[in-house]
This record gives C-alpha cells, sequence and structure tokens, in this order.
C-alpha cells in the first residue's frame, strides 16, 4: 500500500550489496555495512519495506549533522528511523549501550530534516538494531525525540 506522504526510492540491497567491498573501506567499516545489510534482511523479514538507507544530514550552522542508518515503513505506516550498532560481543555494555544521547540528538536532527520534506508527517519512531556477535536484538521505540 502506497501512503500518501511516501515516494518511491531505490532504496534496496542491489545498492551496496553486503559481498561488495571498497578499496579505501576500513575493517570497521565493512563490519558496520555488513551488520547493517543483516539488520536490513532481519527486518524485511518481519514485514518492514526499507525506504532510505545511509541517509545523511550535512552538519551546518548547528553542531548536528549525523546519517540514519535506516528509514523504513512498517505495516501500519509507521515511518521507522533505525540505528545499527555493531559489536563483537556485549563488551563495553554491547551495541545497544553505545547509542548515548549524543547520537541521539544527531539522529532525531537527521530525522527531522527527512521529515520536513514530506507533506505530511506519518506517525514515527526510533529504533536501534544491535548487533552483538552472531545475536541481534530488534528495539522497538528505543528512544523519543525528546
Amino acid at each position: 500500500m502506497a501512503w500518501p506522504w511516501m515516494k518511491q526510492t531505490n532504496a534496496t540491497e542491489a545498492d551496496n550489496p553486503a559481498g561488495s567491498a571498497k578499496a579505501d573501506e576500513t575493517a570497521r567499516a565493512r563490519t558496520g555495512r555488513l551488520g547493517e545489510a543483516r539488520a536490513q534482511r532481519y527486518l524485511e523479514a518481519r514485514g518492514l519495506r526499507v525506504l532510505e538507507r545511509n541517509y545523511r544530514v550535512a552538519r551546518g550552522r548547528s553542531r548536528f549533522g549525523g546519517e540514519i542508518d535506516l528509514i523504513l515503513l512498517d505495516a501500519d505506516g509507521t515511518l521507522v528511523f533505525v540505528e545499527v550498532r555493531v559489536r563483537r560481543g556485549a563488551m563495553g555494555g554491547g551495541a545497544a549501550a553505545s547509542v548515548d544521547p549524543a547520537k541521539r540528538a544527531r539522529l532525531v536532527f537527521a530525522a527531522r530534516t527527512y521529515l520536513a520534506r514530506l507533506p505530511r508527517v506519518p506517525p514515527c519512531r526510533f529504533d536501534v538494531v544491535a548487533v552483538d556477535g552472531d545475536r541481534i536484538q530488534w528495539l522497538k521505540a528505543a528512544f523519543d525525540a525528546d
């Protein structure tokens, strides 16, 4: 079903397949990219549809700027902004604990920028997908925009 505020996008895994490495990519960047692809497959298998991947907002006059790893549409029409956190294990509190207040502020800023371009603001939420080793944890409504 098309929602009136939606636009067509080409945000498919084919845009950045998990197996394709970039020449200047670091091991850390590759781990993150593979984790994002894994999180995307996980969420798609649960009925969400990807609208955007790696939506970036440039740093402007404010201190903010940032990137939203995945923007998806839930079956009920909710727009879902997802931060994917990848860790090799639960050291330091694990992936979910690494989304600190500063990171949340950058995500909210980027989400507001994304929403400003829509003709109507749909219901929204912020989720975190934590990839800790072989374990994936999906934290729905992990934090609020306030």
